[in-house]
């Protein structure tokens, strides 16, 4: 059984710093590109970033210089810091993983962060 369990959302204020975890039981962590995904009400779902196995990283245009994505093989995490947070940075961020570049095949159930003004 595949499972993604992502932590580390909550509530914090404008400019303020979230990180976001995401451990992985029941695949090959290693073989895997990582990515978070977040997802605000009335708003499509968008990626926005993502690990290769490589340690190849790419990232939202509006995240860039903000927020940053590792992963721990070791430790079969996946991680997000996130620093000078804005209100529209507010939504549900999901973590997935995926074999084949762009192909996501596991889903977490999302952790919640809002960003107040």
């Amino acid at each position: 059984q595949v499972l993604l369990v992502e932590s580390g959302g909550g509530l914090v204020q404008a400019g303020g710093s979230l990180r976001l975890s995401c451990a992985a039981s029941g695949i090959i962590f290693s073989d895997n590109t990582m990515g978070w995904f977040r997802q605000a009400p009335g708003k499509q779902r968008e990626l926005v970033a993502r690990i290769f196995s490589t340690g190849n990283t790419n990232y939202l245009d509006s995240v860039k210089g903000r927020f940053t994505i590792s992963r721990d093989n070791a430790r079969r995490t996946v991680y997000l810091q996130m620093n000078s947070l804005k209100p529209e940075d507010t939504a549900v961020y999901l973590c997935a993983a995926g074999r084949v570049s762009g192909a996501w095949e596991y889903w977490g159930q999302g952790t919640h962060v809002t960003v107040s003004s």
